[in-house]
């Protein structure tokens, strides 16, 4: 480091001056394609006008530059800034450590490094930033186990340690001390022991409390029902064991809260305890039995089991027929008050009984026995409002209807627009077909299973809107579009950064550990049917976030094309016209993307038979395939084309070298020689026409995961 002639070239500063400092912090920086620091220099005496920093009073009291790849590591110069509270260095490429100076700067009260390269483990010293109240390090690779000193910081309310690597419980005192949380997310980690009995205090938290894909073990402790009952508590792929709470925020839960807990008894999940679970034979878990109840096997009530203890047939049959009887009175008589003592409404439209006038149908609804509004939302065939399923869902259908909309794709599922709300909030919005009318219920069952899917590579579905005329699914907006594009770029493109395969290889891993999940630890191991690069989209750090899943049958019953018709639909259209386009159209080159789906299509999908989860091994291969040839899944070879899969099979059979198969752009990572061909062995498995010969996504996780990826190219 030039840490001695930069300072030289200071003359104006003092060494423990603030723009000293940042310059200190730049020189850590290797990288910086965008030139994001480039007024950071000596030239300009005052850092106060530097990009990402803001001062107050001449003090720097922020340092925030976000999304600009800037690489290198964590300067301990960042700790000279007394005055400063706000550090923002989200989705870069950092690594190393955090530096111990850091932690010193006693008045901090926002550190948000997620999506980062960043490890090691949280120094002690965070217990000394008694002011810190957003401290957000998901998305990295930290490791050790969190240090005790971190319940000293009682004013935090963000707590994000999500998709790390730290191990070991979490601090005695945790939800005890820690009463201001109102996000917490700790998913995707290695911690252990068990849950604290104190996390009920958590009074504050919001959403959802994410605690799942970790080794949390020992039973799940009562008092987390004592958690706002708005709060979703997620629990899912842990080592939990006995029987569930049936209390406050963990009653009415569905079994997708649970799921992945091989020890876990009880509703909502179908094992039942053994009488030998603790707490299984609460009332809450058995209906009450009287205490006599069965009879003692007494000496005196053996002997008169014979006779006098029970009923004569003749009085059993007597007593039958008196209950038949009185409930057929019971019957006429609830039959005359229906039709005497409360006729029917048929006017509903017209007295304000029926929904609003224009919007829907009239309903026959006795005003004796009228429903409440909740059953008539549910079981009326149109529906006016937006559905969420997701608790932090901060906005209306009239703000929806209001925002502003751009169409970012067309095919035959529906359209799917870009909407930008009032307040800046950016959402995926796709329009399915019309029809369906008097399948609200089925739309509604599937719709809210596929809406309590979480996890971090398949994208979140966040609402739905349900009428005659509009069937809506509200999604996030995921801003660096889909592999497809990614991969070939768009037509009309006019610059085109082709993905380094590092990145390639962590999408091939991200859609692995979706298709997983999806497989192996959704409530009903689904399938995803019509997996393929144009419904992978691209996340702010290049994460994949798998889309479209359950499309097909959401769309079946609105009234739309399921997905596969429309993939082989597309299979009768000529190759070359879906590859030629040049038109530049985002909608049609959507659509040609979008048309190739059949060639991802397993060879036995093209029967009339239930999907299974090698189909979506087979177009997995596929999109390996292309990720790592660069070719789209038709190959031109000379004046004729075939399939991208026939094609590599070929390129085998007359042993080319790895060159002629590999993308071009990938010339600069010679050095990755032994990951494309362990890769490329993958796909080939993948591939294989006989389902029985393809391996589970599990395996192919398991071997991409052994594949070391290099964080600081």
């Amino acid at each position: 480091m030039l840490l001695l002639p930069l300072s030289a070239s200071l003359g104006f500063m003092t060494e423990e001056s603030e723009g000293s400092a940042l310059l200190s912090f730049k020189e850590f920086i290797k990288g910086d394609p965008e030139g994001s620091l480039n007024n950071w220099n000596n030239s300009d005496e005052n850092p106060c006008s530097w990009n990402g920093v803001l001062c107050k009073d001449q003090r720097v009291v922020s340092v925030s530059i976000p999304k600009k790849k800037l690489s290198g590591v964590l300067s301990s110069s960042l700790g000279s800034l007394s005055e400063l509270r706000h550090v923002n260095l989200r989705n870069n490429e950092f690594f190393g450590t955090l530096p111990v100076e850091l932690f010193g700067v006693l008045g901090l009260q926002s550190l948000v490094l997620y999506g980062n390269s960043l490890s090691g483990s949280i120094p002690s010293q965070i217990g000394s930033l008694q002011y810190l109240q957003n401290l957000d390090l998901s998305q990295n690779s930290f490791n050790g186990s969190l240090p005790t000193s971190l319940i000293q910081c009682k004013r935090l309310r963000t707590l994000d340690l999500s998709q790390n690597n730290f191990t070991g419980s979490l601090p005695d005192g945790f939800g005890a001390s820690l009463v201001s949380l109102e996000n917490l997310d700790l998913s995707s980690n290695k911690f252990s022991g068990p849950i604290p009995n104190d996390m009920g205090n958590l009074s504050n938290l919001q959403g959802t409390v994410d605690l799942s894909h970790n080794s949390f073990s020992g039973s799940i402790p009562a008092s987390l029902g004592d958690l706002p009952e708005k709060v979703y508590i997620d629990l899912t792929y842990n080592n939990l064991s006995g029987r569930i709470p049936q209390t406050g925020a963990l009653m009415n839960r569905g079994p997708t809260a649970f799921i992945g807990n091989q020890g876990l008894c009880g509703p909502p999940l179908k094992n039942q305890c053994s009488p030998d679970t603790p707490g299984a034979n609460s009332p809450s878990s058995y209906p009450f039995l009287p205490s006599n109840y069965p009879p003692q096997n007494t000496s005196d009530n053996a002997g008169k089991r014979g006779s006098g203890s029970g009923l004569s047939k003749t009085a059993v049959i007597v007593i039958i027929v008196g209950d038949v009887v009185g409930i057929c009175l019971i019957g006429l008589l609830f039959s005359y008050c229906y039709s005497r003592v409360c006729p029917c409404s048929k006017r509903n439209g017209e007295n304000g009984y029926g929904f609003e006038k224009g919007r829907g149908k009239g309903r026959r609804e006795c005003l004796c026995f009228r429903k409440d509004e909740s059953e008539t939302l549910s079981e009326n065939v149109e529906q006016y409002d937006l559905v969420p399923l997701d608790a932090q869902l901060a906005f209306d259908l009239d703000e929806l209807l209001k925002a502003s909309a751009f169409v970012l794709g067309k095919s035959g599922i529906g359209i799917v627009y870009k909407v930008v709300l009032e307040d800046g909030l950016t959402l995926a919005v796709r329009r399915l077909g019309e029809g369906g009318s008097q399948r609200f219920k089925e739309f509604q069952t599937e719709v809210e299973a596929i809406g309590k899917l979480r996890h971090p590579n398949i994208i979140t579905l966040r609402a739905y809107y349900w009428s005659v005329d509009e069937k809506l699914l509200i999604y996030d907006f995921i801003p660096n579009g889909n592999l497809a594009t990614a991969i070939h770029g768009r037509a009309g493109m006019t610059s085109f950064t082709p993905l380094p395969w590092f990145v390639r290889l962590k999408i091939m891993k991200g859609v692995a550990k979706g298709l997983v999940y999806l497989h192996e630890y959704s409530p009903k191991k689904y399938v995803h049917g019509d997996l393929k690069p144009s419904n992978i989209l691209l996340g702010p750090n290049m994460e994949p976030k798998i889309s479209d899943f359950g499309l097909g049958r959401l769309a079946n019953i609105a009234g739309g094309s399921p997905t596969l018709q429309s993939s082989r639909m597309a299979s009768s259209e000529k190759p070359h016209q879906r590859q030629k386009s040049n038109v530049s159209s985002e909608v049609t080159a959507f659509s040609s993307v979008a048309n190739m789906g059949s060639y991802y299509q397993a060879p036995e999908a093209l029967k009339v038979v239930k999907p299974s989860q090698k189909w979506d091994v087979y177009s997995y291969g596929v999109i390996l395939l292309e990720m790592i040839t660069g070719r789209t899944p038709v190959v031109e070879v000379g004046t004729s084309e075939m399939g991208l899969v026939n094609w590599i099979q070929l390129c085998i059979e007359e042993k080319k070298p790895l060159g002629d198969v590999l993308d071009p752009f990938l010339a600069d990572d010679a050095d990755k020689e032994e990951e494309i061909i362990t890769v490329l062995k993958i796909a080939m498995a993948c591939i294989q026409s006989s389902p029985e010969r393809r391996p589970s996504m599990r395996h192919i996780s398991y071997a991409l995961e052994r594949l070391a990826v290099s964080s600081i190219e």
